[in-house]
């Protein structure tokens, strides 16, 4: 599998783009004017306290006081006394949640970190367990835990990586650390680097911490370019394309200072085509902004999000299979189950998953979809968690969510629609005009009416329904004209009384 990540960069805008075998599977987006915030530490303050919702709203400086739950807030390890010796409460012996009047209070300050950005109508969602991540490791600063990423499965290899750490964080005081998938294989160098940078960093933050102001920013994550490399690249990346030059340059610096194996793939695209019209990204991004997504075989996706899920309904279309019914389904459900994995990352979905494949009777065949999806999520940056079929065969799923969608990145509620998705027909409108024309009669004094609507709506009132306008100026006694304006969305309509 080859794997090339492009960077197109413009003033007030920048994408990064993974592609896998000449298709695309990601896409990140940042404006200037909309930076996500993810991973930034605030100096806050607490605006309210709710113990009725375990919660509190704290202010950090943005558009709307961002969200702070009970379980988010980092609380010394509790401990029991057994035989008269203080023991740590372990897993098996799990500590109660204390309320979160005990552990906040209105206009005290708290020092937070934002773990999902502002999305519609809520806040961020705030965590007092700080995190600082590098390239192979992650600093968790308040714990004195060494984890290893359960996507390293070789247990010597877990050992050693987790040896190492607890090895070169002792002169530290050994702090916690999470080791990521991309220190599989690191020597010890490449480790020392980034327990060295991480240190570098959160001393940086505590010195912010005595100084900075209420709503403050105290630390806050690269920028998207060099979150790419940072995150996305891997030995396995053939190229890092960019088509800026200044951009270029930092990104070599960066990755000569933190991966000096793999700086040498980080490339400056002169072509005279835009980088990601070369490899078809922007026709991409605009078949993932609609709702049908089509399979090779002729079958194809239907992809809704909704405020509380996102469904997905699969259809075998045009596919007439070459043996039996249940053979055709299978081939059909097989191909949507790696074509959904691949939207779910490209269109960046999360929360709540349903998957609505065909039926299918045969309970091999059910294992074999469901290892597909699982097999092609495996890619996925994001955390993913599968569920079996249910019985009414749907596949529930479900995928963390820290930002926007593309679709909600890109687009916004139709204008005309209300976001509904669904307009009133013009018949539809038409007998709303006719009611409305009766209510204003009756309730004030005119010689004549106006109307002034869509040109749809018009033509058809002048046309369809001409006898029916006859028969209303008739029982009303008044003269009725109508007046067609192409300012006027197909719902709109105004009754001008003359």
């Amino acid at each position: 599998m080859t794997e090339e990540i492009l960077i197109n960069v413009t003033p007030r805008e920048t994408r990064v783009a993974v592609v896998e075998n000449g298709m695309l599977q990601e896409l990140h987006i940042e404006r200037g004017w909309s930076r996500g915030v993810v991973g930034n530490i605030y100096k806050g303050r607490v605006q309210r306290v709710m113990p009725g919702m375990q919660a509190a709203f704290v202010e950090i400086g943005l558009d709307r006081a961002a969200f702070l739950h009970a379980n988010d807030i980092q609380r010394p390890a509790p401990a029991r006394t057994i035989d008269g010796v203080e023991t740590p409460v372990t897993p098996a012996m799990p500590a109660t949640v204390p309320s979160i009047t005990e552990l906040l209070r209105e206009g005290g300050e708290v020092i937070v970190q934002v773990v999902k950005d502002p999305i519609g109508s809520k806040g961020a969602r705030l965590t007092t367990q700080l995190s600082i991540p590098s390239r192979y490791l992650v600093l968790l600063p308040q714990s004195k835990v060494v984890g290893v990423s359960s996507r390293i499965e070789d247990e010597t290899e877990r050992a050693r990586l987790k040896g190492l750490v607890a090895e070169l964080s002792a002169p530290l005081g050994s702090p916690g650390y999470i080791v990521r998938t991309n220190a599989e294989g690191q020597p010890a160098e490449a480790l020392a680097e980034d327990v060295a940078y991480l240190g570098r960093a959160w001393a940086l933050v505590e010195e912010q911490v005595r100084s900075a102001r209420v709503g403050a920013c105290i630390y806050e994550d690269l920028s998207l370019p060099m979150r790419a490399v940072r995150d996305l690249m891997r030995r396995d990346v053939e190229k890092v394309k960019v088509d800026s030059r200044e951009t270029c340059e930092r990104l070599r610096s960066f990755a000569a200072q933190y991966m000096p194996g793999l700086a040498e793939k980080i490339e400056h695209y002169t072509g005279a085509r835009p980088v990601f019209d070369l490899y078809g990204v922007e026709d991409e991004i605009q078949r993932a902004l609609e709702k049908q997504v089509p399979l090779k075989s002729g079958g194809y996706l239907v992809i809704d999000q909704t405020e509380a899920m996102t469904t997905v309904d699969v259809n075998t279309g045009s596919f007439l299979g070459q043996r039996n019914l249940e053979e055709t389904v299978y081939r059909t459900n097989l191909e949507a189950a790696q074509a959904v994995a691949r939207q779910l990352r490209l269109r960046n979905l999360g929360g709540i998953i349903i998957i609505d494949f065909i039926d299918m009777h045969d309970a091999d065949h059910r294992r074999q979809v469901l290892r597909t999806i699982e097999k092609a999520l495996a890619r996925d940056h994001a955390k993913t968690t599968v569920y079996d079929f249910s019985p009414l065969g749907l596949v529930e799923m479900t995928r963390k969510r820290t930002v926007e969608s593309l679709e909600r990145q890109l687009c916004e509620p139709c204008h005309e629609c209300g976001g509904r998705g669904m307009l009133k027909t013009a018949e539809t409108v038409t007998y709303e005009i006719f009611r409305e024309i009766t209510r204003a009669v009756r309730q004030f004094e005119a010689a004549r009416l106006l109307v002034i609507a869509s040109p749809k709506v018009v033509a058809r009132i002048t046309d369809e329904e001409s006898a029916a306008v006859a028969e209303l100026e008739e029982f009303l006694g008044k003269s009725i004209r109508f007046q067609a304006d192409t300012q006027y969305m197909q719902e709109q309509f105004d009754v001008v009384l003359l």
